[in-house]
């Protein structure tokens, strides 16, 4: 697989293509336009593609936040369990690296349990603030009819990538969790690390039962949201899916 970043007009092109593919999105609602990552290209920010040969599998935007950080505005695969997603991340921090930058910074859906780990475990981001309906309504297949709660994570360009030691959490409390019928169920406790459980998959959850996704919605925003905003530190993502939670 090579990564490289991209400047021609045909090229984004197919990264138009390809993110089209895998959110499949209303034209009022697209990732990112032809034009604007010409224009990002051109200025300076992160505009790559991953190649499996002549195709194009993968693809991240990003430009430039406050301060010496990138944020990294859209990354899609064309398909998972390839490593795609890990080796455009790895790409993009080498970019920053060169250019002098410090940080990286995306946002992702707390409820995706798969990318919190990817995001926790794998690259060992730390979750920054939690940011209720960021985006307003998303008309696009993965996220339409449902608010668009997000969690900005930071990345260090500059420290080694990986999770941070969890604390031992066989006893922790857990705060938030799936019940029998699989709707969420939350508690309260007054310890100092608390687990918050994540639905095993909320995209299928939004097709296949949309009110007990909406409920999972509300009670993350709720609990982790609320945990978040008193002080609250995730530390990490148990093998179980539930966020590692200190509250100092």
């Amino acid at each position: 697989m090579e990564i490289r970043e991209l400047r021609e007009i045909a090229e984004f092109e197919q990264v138009y293509e390809l993110f089209d593919g895998i959110w499949h999105p209303e034209p009022r609602n697209v990732p990112a336009t032809v034009e604007l990552m010409i224009g990002f290209a051109h200025t300076g920010n992160y505009v790559a593609g991953a190649f499996d040969g002549d195709r194009l599998v993968g693809a991240s935007v990003g430009f430039r936040g406050g301060g010496r950080s990138l944020h990294s505005h859209v990354t899609g695969a064309a398909v998972t369990g390839r490593g795609i997603g890990y080796a455009l991340k790895t790409h993009q921090r080498e970019w920053c690296r060169k250019k002098g930058l410090d940080t990286i910074t995306w946002t992702f859906d707390p409820l995706v349990r798969r990318n919190a780990r990817f995001n926790l475990v794998k690259l060992g981001a730390r979750i920054e603030q939690y940011l209720p309906d960021f985006y307003g309504e998303m008309a696009d297949a993965i996220n339409e009819g449902d608010a668009s709660d997000r969690i900005l994570a930071v990345w260090s360009v500059r420290e080694a990538a990986g999770a941070s030691p969890a604390p031992g959490v066989a006893t922790c409390p857990v705060v938030l969790e799936a019940g029998e019928d699989g709707r969420p169920v939350a508690g309260k406790s007054e310890a100092d690390v608390v687990l918050v459980g994540t639905p095993p998959d909320v995209e299928r959850l939004r097709r296949e039962d949309p009110a007990a996704a909406r409920a999972w919605r509300e009670a993350m925003r709720e609990v982790l949201g609320g945990l978040l905003e008193a002080g609250g530190h995730v530390v990490t993502l148990t093998n179980h899916g539930e966020y590692v939670v200190t509250k100092h």
